[in-house]
């Protein structure tokens, strides 16, 4: 578990279609949008997520473990010209996220189970994804795509998303094919809207929040989580 990485602080929230609504026209107004969003200022997320042999990563956060580590292989529009390899690390209530990119060689390898070459690497991450899968038998368990709409602004490095129609590819860890049968994890169809900064979140930006979404509760949600337990009860 690395401790020296920059930290962040992350809040999460289920809004309805009304509360969205409302917030996304106000930020839009007032932050930068994404650059990587299309004209409706949106992109597709998928993620191949790790776990262990045991699902560590699963039953330390279902079991509210405060520091923890969490790995997956992350595209964009289901396209491999970016592929990123992350790591999210919790320390209580705070988050980092280390993230490389690599070639899709790389990621196959990786998506194989094969950790071989690794254990020469000059990439800390690498070097801990070796470690990992050659002791811990991290391997891939479950994709997790949805789309995402966001906002950003410079001060405290402000970044908040809407992460909308999330779906969970049972039991699949075919990253590259955009036609893996997937199914949402959620009976209605809920909205995620997360919101991550710095040291603190600028007070015009805390009162649009307060304004738009002043009734929504700030929730420990898990996309992972999410589509893990859901594709247990599928099973």
């Amino acid at each position: 578990m690395a401790t020296t990485l920059p930290l962040r602080h992350e809040l999460k929230f289920f809004i309805s279609p009304a509360q969205h609504y409302l917030l996304s026209h106000a930020l839009d107004r007032t932050l930068g949008r994404d650059p990587n969003g299309d004209e409706n200022n949106e992109y597709i997320i998928r993620s191949l997520y790790f776990d262990t042999v045991f699902n560590d990563a699963l039953h330390d956060k279902l079991d509210g473990v405060q520091n923890r580590d969490k790995y997956r292989i992350r595209i964009y529009n289901y396209s491999d010209r970016v592929i990123k390899l992350e790591c999210k690390t919790k320390i209580g209530s705070l988050i980092s996220k280390r993230s490389i990119s690599i070639p899709r060689d790389l990621c196959e390898q990786l998506m194989a189970g094969d950790p071989s070459g690794l254990e020469t690497t000059q990439s800390g991450l690498l070097n801990d994804v070796y470690r990992e899968m050659t002791i811990r038998l991290l391997r891939p368990v479950v994709l997790v795509d949805y789309v995402r709409e966001a906002y950003l602004h410079p001060a405290e490095e402000v970044r908040i998303t809407f992460d909308k129609h999330l779906r969970s590819g049972l039991w699949s860890t075919d990253l590259f094919n955009p036609h893996v049968p997937t199914v949402p994890p959620f009976e209605h169809d809920e909205m995620i809207l997360e919101v991550k900064y710095n040291r603190c979140l600028p007070t015009y930006i805390r009162d649009l929040l307060s304004t738009y979404c002043g009734n929504a509760i700030s929730s420990a949600i898990s996309k992972y989580t999410w589509c893990r337990t859901f594709e247990q009860m599928e099973a």
